[in-house]
């Protein structure tokens, strides 16, 4: 569950910022990072003065909230209404903070997200969004939430705060200790959860006072609900002065400035414990006293209760670098939905090792040896190595530029950054530099800068007191917050890291920086912080996140690792950063492409693959479906190049040829249907290299007129199905058991060939054939009636295929079809197939059917193939028709009996097929358990096939999951068979559905899942054979021999349609290929032949 918000709205200071903000809220609702229903109104609301207070704050918040509501309503004036069932979240940014110059919000944190739809960074700003809307704000009713986001907070899954009956304002609280309470807020709260007072750095005795039976008290965390009829009151005091003040409004009609906080000056007046007088009277001047009035009279009636949440936490983001820098290498607690990492979203070029546990590195590119020491922080960063990080440091902001001035420099305990400042229309880039200890405005008398007491600064640097602070200044104002430090800019010179860098050095050093840094204009940090530009540091972040994205693309796949990379393609189209993405995917299938080997062949196809996804994304879901045709002519010169092994020209083809294709999204998703054409070539290029397994003898050539006969079982995938498809088949490596069956004890699918005296073929098909309805015959006498034997749905493609793949017939060729066939055969051949089979049956006929063509092919031409060439030969064929099939199919209907194949990942592919030894006896135990239900459901398996190899080229963690998961159930099946334990194979036979669910979504059909829960009751396990979406199901059965009694409780199953249940028994003797005599009536039944 989650919250489902009207309108969220981020309130910044005052600053120029508010557009910058405004931006990155709509990034995170183009990614997905706002719920699964994002709020329809995203507002970056700018505070009306530079102090307004998180009251004031509030107030004008909520005030715009409604504005645009009622906007929204049709209304021409702000009306309370809208606020009825309205769902309103505000997020405060507060203060500005010295360690990052986007506030608390925007600090990131060191989380990745494989999960998330889009890979973008997370700052606390995410974590707070995710935490209301996930956990804390579940369940509430109509309202408004207010939350600041100057802490860090964890929130368990479930926080258990019951909203039955609630009326008026509720704060939440986290539990922590009487000495962290000391320095901050907590709720005295009575016996009814209603709170009495708020106290802030309370005395021992007053903090004990609000402690519960475990010692912990109620802590202030910044999150506070109203509902609706307390959000009512509170809007309507607007109007009122001087709270009008605090509105934009109020600035607009030259109120005076007013400043209020959230707890102390608006929620406070409802705490049970306060009085009229006491309340008003604690407030500081006298507009402040009038304002509380106001607030009493308006708020007073609501009670305000508290929810402290056990197994919460919060963690206030203090001044404290110290703090800061342990708040991000400490993992979160146990309750947090966030997991920290040592590097997140960066790219390390050189030995990891070099980042000693407890460092965090957060949206970094470091190339070289760079070595981070444990408790120390990089963010933001594109550094050169080699360099060496201390102990107890935060760099960021740091550019490759500043590589050379860090290398041989030693940091320890300091604080280095760089900030983007623009000076009205100068942009530039200034450095500033503190020690880990240094408190920003304790007096320089008693404080420290870069560790050390100002004195020993002053000695070491040669500085002196009157080049930081004005003469006038008082003493006790003097401090590192307003010391000016930092060069901004220099009459002759350009500036640097090494403008600041030189403040670590020695003496001797540093006599050569003092002028130079004493010509330079300089400002204090107080100066610098309202001339920070957030724009661009948010903009710099992002390309620099981009910049080690295209890295990541490089390392992911080059090093061929299971990482997803759809969701940096999908940010990149959300940021604009789609074009950088797809140079570099270019250039990774360059660089694959060039080397031409079989396997770079095949993991190339992935970066083609990632083109497509990206052109996918850009279409933003319009321009149709992403499956379909991908022949187009304007395409044909880049995918004759790849057919041709001209690699590295096709890859340039093809981009080239795109650019014709961005300038909307039908054109968009047309594109990415032909780079997946194109991905499918270097996979078929890939799985060609099993051809090096097919080997074929000399035979004895059958007479003239003779049919060579062969009959195949069908088979039934017990587990493991799809880990043998291709590309997951030799990326992943697969394993499948498979079973040879006989469906109402015969072998249903079957070919004859026979040498005819016509050199021509004659290729005649009953396979899924109605009774009683004609056979299709084609004839063949030129080479150009076999150019279309690689589209899958031309009449005779798949015998035409087998012809050409066998080597019975060269094409393409200069010598004609009739020479060929002549000169070879002495006349041509007629090839016969048939299966019992409904189309779609999951029971692998056209697999086993082109194993059954090719075996009687091979004998009929004078020619052997072992049981092992056939099934490598089969690969090959389903390949040339460009059905991409897998293994498993031949597998299951050439080899007899029960057995499990597998393939390792790596090219060339081999399949190796090991036969399962059963308990004696077994074999019949399993005909009497086995039963085959026909769904009347037809399968459309291509589809399924396109999308499960998409998934498995986007690496979406959950393909890689379940790839893992039935090759071990497939290990785990073989050796139930191999004990002959029923119950644990039926098991791994409804895990293995569960599987193919989870691979191919949507193959569960409604029907076959009534059918399914009719049967569970009986049966140790079932599923749908081969792909699924419909064909036959197949149940083993608690007890022997059950046909009969599954169809009187299928019969009384409603909503099934045409079902039917058929008995199957475990073929032993596997597929026969037989001479058999001429038959004197043309296109009879194959059992109407005799053998010889």
């Amino acid at each position: 569950m989650a919250a489902e918000w009207s309108v969220l709205l981020l309130t910044c200071q005052p600053g120029g910022c508010v557009s910058a903000f405004q931006q990155e809220l709509e990034a995170r609702r183009l990614r997905g990072g706002l719920g699964p229903r994002p709020p329809p109104l995203l507002l970056a609301v700018e505070d009306p003065w530079a102090r307004l207070g998180s009251g004031g704050a509030t107030l004008n918040a909520l005030l715009v909230a409604a504005e645009h509501l009622s906007a929204r309503a049709g209304c021409t004036v702000v009306s309370s209404d809208v606020l009825r069932e309205a769902r309103i979240l505000i997020l405060h940014m507060g203060r500005d903070f010295s360690f990052d110059d986007c506030g608390r919000a925007f600090t990131c944190l060191p989380v990745e997200e494989p999960g998330a739809p889009a890979e973008a960074l997370v700052c606390n700003l995410d974590s707070l969004l995710a935490t209301m809307t996930h956990r804390l704000c579940v369940g509430s009713p109509p309202g408004v939430w207010v939350c600041s986001t100057d802490m860090l907070l964890t929130v368990p899954s479930a926080p258990g705060i019951d909203w039955d009956g609630f009326q008026g304002v509720r704060v939440i609280a986290v539990p922590g200790s009487q000495a962290y309470a000391r320095n901050h807020g907590v709720y005295l709260a009575d016996e009814q959860g209603l709170v009495r007072n708020i106290i802030y750095k309370g005395t021992e005795a007053q903090i004990q006072q609000c402690a519960g039976p475990d010692g912990t008290v109620p802590l202030v965390c910044g999150v506070v609900f109203f509902s609706s009829d307390a959000a009512e009151q509170l809007l309507a005091t607007h109007v009122i002065p001087p709270l009008d003040a605090c509105t934009y409004m109020g600035l607009d009609s030259g109120a005076p400035p007013i400043q209020l906080s959230l707890f102390f000056d608006i929620v406070l007046c409802m705490a049970g414990g306060m009085t009229e007088e006491e309340f008003v009277k604690g407030g500081g001047d006298a507009s402040v006293r009038s304002a509380r009035s106001v607030l009493w009279t308006a708020l007073r009636a609501f009670p305000l209760s508290l929810a402290c949440i056990p197994g919460a936490s919060y963690d206030y983001m203090t001044t404290s670098a110290s703090d800061h820098i342990r708040s991000l290498t400490l993992l979160p607690g146990s309750a947090s939905h966030l997991h920290f990492c040592k590097t997140a979203h960066s790219h390390v070029d050189q030995q990891p090792c070099l980042l000693e546990d407890g460092s965090s590195v957060t949206n970094c590119l470091l190339e070289g040896a760079v070595r981070l020491a444990a408790g120390s922080v990089m963010q933001h960063c594109h550094l050169h190595g080699p360099l060496e990080i201390g102990p107890g440091c935060l760099l960021s902001g740091l550019s490759a530029s500043s590589s050379p001035a860090l290398q041989g420099c030693p940091l320890r305990d300091v604080v280095l950054q760089g900030h983007h400042i623009r000076l009205r229309d100068l942009s530039c880039r200034v450095f500033t530099l503190t020690g880990r200890l240094d408190d920003w405005q304790r007096p320089a008398e008693e404080a420290t800068y870069l560790n050390m007491p100002w004195a020993e600064f002053f000695h070491r640097t040669g500085i002196r007191e009157g080049d930081l602070w004005d003469a006038e200044m008082p003493r006790r104002s003097r401090c590192l917050l307003s010391a000016r430090l930092f060069p901004v800019l220099h009459a002759c010179e350009a500036l640097g890291l090494e403008d600041v860098l030189w403040l670590l050095a020695p003496v001797a050093v540093a006599g050569e920086r003092l002028a130079r840094w004493r010509a330079a204009w300089r400002m204090s940090w107080e100066e610098l912080l309202p001339c920070l530009d957030k724009a661009a540091e948010l903009g710099a972040r992002r390309a620099l996140f981009f910049l080690q994205g295209q890295r990541k693309v490089r390392r992911v796949l080059l090093g061929r690792q299971d990482c997803s990379l759809l969701p940096l393609a999908r940010s990149a189209v959300h940021e604009g950063y789609h074009e950088a993405v797809l140079g570099t995917l270019d250039e990774a299938s360059f660089y694959f492409l060039v080397a031409s080997t079989a396997g770079n062949a095949g993991i190339a196809a992935r970066a083609l693959a990632c083109i497509a996804e990206v052109l996918g994304c850009m279409a933003r879901g319009e321009g149709g479906l992403r499956s379909g045709p991908a022949a187009n002519r304007e395409w044909a010169l880049a995918f004759g190049r790849l057919e041709s092994g001209d690699i590295a020209g096709g890859v340039r083809e093809l981009a080239a040829e795109r650019q014709k294709w961005m300038s909307r999204p039908a054109l968009l998703v047309r594109a990415a249907r032909h780079y997946e054409g194109a991905e499918q070539i270097l996979v078929r290029q890939a799985v060609m290299s099993s051809c090096q397994f097919v080997t074929v003898a000399q035979a004895e050539l059958p007479p003239l007129g003779r049919w060579v006969q062969v009959a195949c079982p069908a088979r039934l995938d017990l587990s493991g199905g799809w880990s043998d498809t291709p590309p997951i088949t030799y990326e992943h490596g697969g394993a499948v058991v498979d079973v040879a069956v006989l469906v109402d004890g015969c072998r249903p699918i079957g070919a004859r060939v026979r040498r005819i005296s016509e050199p021509e073929l004659r290729l005649v098909s009953l396979c899924g054939m109605p009774q009683g309805e004609a056979p299709v015959e084609l004839v063949c006498r030129e080479l150009e009636h076999l150019r279309d034997y690689c589209q899958p749905h031309a009449p005779g493609a798949l015998l035409k295929a087998a012809f050409i793949c066998t080597q019975v017939v060269q094409f393409p060729s200069q010598k004609p079809l009739r020479a060929q066939l002549m000169e070879s055969f002495g006349g041509g051949f007629e090839v016969h197939t048939w299966s019992k089979l409904p189309h779609g049956s999951g029971l692998g006929t056209s697999s086993i059917l082109a194993g059954a063509v090719m075996a009687s092919l091979y004998r009929a031409a004078g020619k052997a193939a072992s049981t092992e060439s056939l099934i490598h030969a089969v690969l090959h064929l389903e390949q040339r028709l460009t059905t991409g099939g897998g293994w498993q199919d031949q597998v299951g209907g050439l080899v007899p009996g029960i057995k499990i194949g597998r393939s390792k990942a790596q090219l060339p592919l081999r399949v190796e097929v090991e036969k399962i030894p059963v308990p004696s006896g077994f074999t019949q135990t399993l005909n009497d358990h086995l039963l085959l239900v026909y769904t009347g459901k037809t399968r459309l398996a291509r589809n399924l096939l396109q999308d499960v190899v998409r998934n498995w080229y986007a690496r979406l963690p959950s393909a890689v999951q379940n790839a893992d998961a039935l090759v071990s159930n497939a290990e785990e099946c073989a050796q139930a068979l191999r004990q002959g334990n029923l119950p644990l194979i039926g098991k791994c036979l409804d895990r293995y559905w569960q599987q193919k669910k989870c691979m191919a979504p949507g193959c569960e059909p409604l029907a076959v899942g009534r059918m399914m829960d009719a049967l569970r009751p009986y049966v140790y396990g079932q599923c749908l054979a081969g792909a699924g979406g419909g064909g036959f199901l197949y149940v083993l059965t608690k007890a022997p021999r059950q046909k009969e009694a599954l169809h009187q409780i299928l019969a009384k199953t409603q909503g099934l349609g045409n079902f039917s249940i058929h008995s199957i028994e475990v073929d032993t003797g596997g597929f026969s290929v037989e001479v058999v005599g001429c038959d004197p009536k043309d296109g009879a039944h194959p059992r109407e032949d005799v053998a010889v």
